[in-house]
């Protein structure tokens, strides 16, 4: 066996030593790539809210808008109210109904909410009452005294339909009237002239007995010759027999 130099033994060593280092460093385990961040949240998206209190008023009146939002950084309100903090109030006052609505906007987005303001319609104006005249008056209140076939004496409906007659030349005291004696067809041209200047008579002295001056009362006489109704039948003839008013001119 053959015996190794020193120096040449050396060197095989740091050889081996060299080699084995070698495949350690190869066989260690790499370390692993750090992990990246989480990605940031989106931001969150505005949310609002709008009241009005009251929802219905009459014309002229005034209503309270309240809102508040979340994730908001600048809301209007339309119409007219314009730009507003994100919590709060403010009085509004319509002249019709109006809807309100509010946008509110933010890095998320933005979002709306709306509201109605009902205004009620004024009642219309009331219409002017329209004021009668007096010769309306005169048609509407005085009232004719009608008489039996033949007769001038005063029945219990002419005397009360008279009484309405003096009650309203009492409430118009410079009034004047002229009361008409008629007839019906029956009979000659002098005999219902006669005739209607007795009923035309009885119906003066009745107003007369009522307080109604004499004065005030004149009396003319148709006879037939201004009838009412021209059909020959007693329902026609009644309404021809009469005490009729007219206004003196």
């Amino acid at each position: 066996m053959k015996k190794v130099s020193g120096p040449l033994f050396r060197v095989g060593l740091m050889s081996a030593f060299a080699m084995a280092m070698l495949v350690a460093g190869c066989n260690k385990q790499r370390p692993a790539p750090p992990t990246p961040p989480a990605p940031a949240p989106p931001p969150a998206r505005p949310t609002v809210t709008l009241q009005a209190n009251p929802t219905s008023l009459d014309k002229g009146g005034s209503s309270t808008l309240s809102w508040s939002s979340t994730n908001a950084t600048q809301l209007t309100i339309s119409p007219e109210v314009g730009a507003v903090a994100p919590e709060g109030s403010t009085k509004v006052t319509p002249s019709d109904s109006t809807t309100y609505t509010i946008t509110a906007s933010g890095p998320g987005g933005s979002a709306d909410a709306s509201v109605r303001v009902t205004v009620a319609a004024p009642p219309p104006p009331p219409q002017p009452v329209a004021t009668p005249t007096w010769q309306e008056l005169f048609d509407k209140e005085v009232r004719d005294a009608y008489f039996d076939t033949d007769k001038a004496d005063l029945r219990s409906d002419a005397r009360e339909a008279l009484t309405k007659t003096a009650e309203f030349l009492r409430n118009y005291p410079q009034a004047k009237v002229t009361i008409e004696g008629h007839c019906d067809e029956r009979g000659s041209t002098e005999y219902n002239l006669t005739l209607g200047d007795r009923r035309a008579a009885a119906v003066k002295q009745f107003l007369v007995s009522q307080g109604i001056g004499a004065d005030r009362l004149n009396t003319v006489s148709f006879g037939k010759e201004k009838p009412f109704c021209t059909e020959s039948n007693e329902s026609c003839w009644q309404q021809n027999r009469r005490g009729h008013f007219v206004p003196a001119r």
